[in-house]
């Protein structure tokens, strides 16, 4: 018997142990994108407190915080970094102390001054920031915070409480993702086009052979590229096209099973398919690979280079192929098949990734960058994700927001067919800021004043409809009345939501994994529903 060895942890490394589950999902290089972020929290009350707590868990290199407030009675009924001997000191100040006391690997700044001053006079103080999140900012500041951000390539998050209602908003240029990470996977196992080493392979295994056992545990693909194979040789060369011709080369399975319950049998039959619906190029892909910025020049992003290197390998070694991932499914086999096949598969992928890299490099050259300038690592995992690349562009906060944007959305259709309460929400958010600005203050914040600023919320509210061409489109009154019953509060249950739906945007973001939000997230805490509406 084998001794055992020491715990897997036993010599890790110290941050490893710390974020020894969350590299189970993102990786090692995930945490490094994590750790190399520095961001900036505008606005630290309870929905701001909440994400920058997320993320200082989470192992970000640096925060800075940018709040003038100071610490009120009414923060310790919804802010859990502050207490009692807080009161009458900068919120910034003790909300950054605790903050930092949650990861001391953090570090930890803040300043005392008025997000909306720094936007004004001091939009340099933003530029050395990865991300910024806006927090309970009104529409005309984050306007204009969202123009001096995509001036300096800084990511933007948007985010509000009000009530039991908010809502989240991305904004950046131009957003690309090697590792989106889509829920279901496809097999691209090639048994429509094997390669000739996968031929081969195949044609060194008996899959007749006399051996009982050896016969139930040949890997499902190694049966379907030799039966596939037979079965092209004996019609053209063409794969089955109609419904009789895929039956027949189902019939050509079974006819090689020996016992009922072959279970490499019944997987080559489950995939059957795969002989001719080989793994599509998706339309989002083929957008990709058609974009104008695929067309590199000297300003290119390495992305876009390796996308003009994809492009360059399909027309050439790919044969109109992707790259291969070199990752195969669980098959019932002997482990030494297995493994076997495996190499194969990743033998071929291995040289695809060094044609790809080989474009690669002659591009850059072309372009006057260096040749070698993006690493092989890199073009490794892209060629690994290829068939899932994703880029999301975002319009600025002030195209959205405009009239002209408006006109003919898909807001009205849901306004006007009351599919969504949470389309009435992303109006009355908009038009308690219309309110704020003409009154100077959010509707319902006095309760004297409760029954006019319905009125008042109301007026806004339908002007706002019909400057954008809305007509026809109604705002419900119990919703009305419910903003402004809210008073403007931020509800700490509220809040939470709001501060994790950010904290995970920003690590989408951070990390360039998994798909970020690509819309305005409505969150509806009377319905405890959420809507992304497209309107970014």
């Amino acid at each position: 018997m084998a001794r055992a060895g020491p715990p897997p942890t036993a010599h890790q490394p110290a941050a490893r142990q710390k974020y020894d589950r969350q590299l189970r999902i993102w990786g090692e290089h995930g945490q490094e994108a994590l750790k190399n972020g520095h961001v900036c929290l505008l606005n630290c009350g309870p929905t701001g407190s909440e994400a920058l707590k997320n993320l200082v868990l989470g192992g970000i290199g640096s925060f800075t915080i940018v709040d003038e407030a100071r610490v009120k009675p009414a923060d310790l009924g919804n802010n859990f970094l502050v207490d009692c001997e807080s009161l009458g000191q900068s919120r910034a100040k003790c909300v950054s102390g605790l903050l930092q006391e949650l990861n001391e690997g953090v570090a930890a700044r803040f300043v005392e001054e008025s997000p909306q001053t720094l936007i004004e006079h001091d939009a340099n103080f933003f530029s050395v920031f990865t991300l910024i999140i806006a927090t309970q900012m009104t529409e005309s500041s984050l306007e204009k915070l969202d123009s001096l951000c995509r001036q300096r390539g800084i990511m933007l998050i948007t985010a509000r409480t009000f009530g039991l209602v908010g809502s989240v908003r991305i904004s950046l240029q131009e957003h690309r993702v090697i590792e989106s990470k889509p829920d279901n996977l496809l097999d691209d196992l090639r048994i429509h086009q094997p390669w000739e080493e996968l031929r081969e392979f195949v044609n060194s295994c008996d899959i007749d052979t006399e051996d009982l056992l050896v016969h139930q545990h040949i890997p499902f693909a190694v049966l379907l590229v030799r039966i596939a194979d037979e079965w092209r040789a004996a019609h053209g060369g063409r794969a089955p096209k109609t419904a009789a011709e895929k039956a027949e080369l189902k019939s050509w399975i079974t006819a090689r099973k020996r016992e009922q319950d072959e279970e490499n049998y019944k997987e080559a039959l489950a995939s059957v398919f795969k002989a001719w619906s080989p793994p599509a190029i998706s339309h989002n892909l083929r957008a990709i690979l058609d974009d104008h910025a695929s067309h590199v020049n000297s300003a290119s992003p390495d992305f876009w280079v390796m996308v003009a290197a994809l492009k360059e390998f399909m027309r050439n070694e790919g044969d109109g192929e992707l790259p291969l991932d070199g990752a195969i499914p669980d098959m019932h086999s002997f482990t030494d098949f297995y493994i076997a096949l495996q190499q194969v598969y990743q033998k071929k992928a291995a040289a695809d990734v060094a044609a790809v890299a080989a474009h690669a490099q002659r591009i850059l050259k072309e372009a006057g960058k260096v040749p070698d300038s993006i690493p092989y690592s890199t073009i490794k995992l892209f060629c690994k994700n290829a068939r899932n690349l994703q880029v999301i562009r975002y319009r600025p906060l002030a195209e959205e927001q405009s009239a002209a944007l408006a006109q003919g959305s898909e807001l009205l259709r849901m306004l006007a067919s009351e599919e969504s309460s949470n389309a009435v929400i992303y109006v009355l958010l908009r038009a308690v800021d219309l309110f704020a600005a003409t009154f100077n203050r959010y509707p319902g914040v006095y309760d004297s004043d409760v029954e006019e600023d319905i009125a008042r919320l109301k007026a806004v509210a339908v002007a706002l409809v019909s400057e954008c061409g809305l007509t026809g489109a109604a705002i419900p009154d119990d919703f009305i009345s419910e903003i402004c019953r809210f008073g403007a509060s931020e509800l700490h249950a509220t809040a939470a939501v709001i501060g994790g739906i950010v904290a995970q945007e920003a690590i989408k973001l951070l990390t360039k994994q998994f798909v970020p939000l690509a819309g305005t997230l409505i969150y509806n805490g009377i319905s405890s529903t959420t809507s992304t509406l497209p309107f970014s």
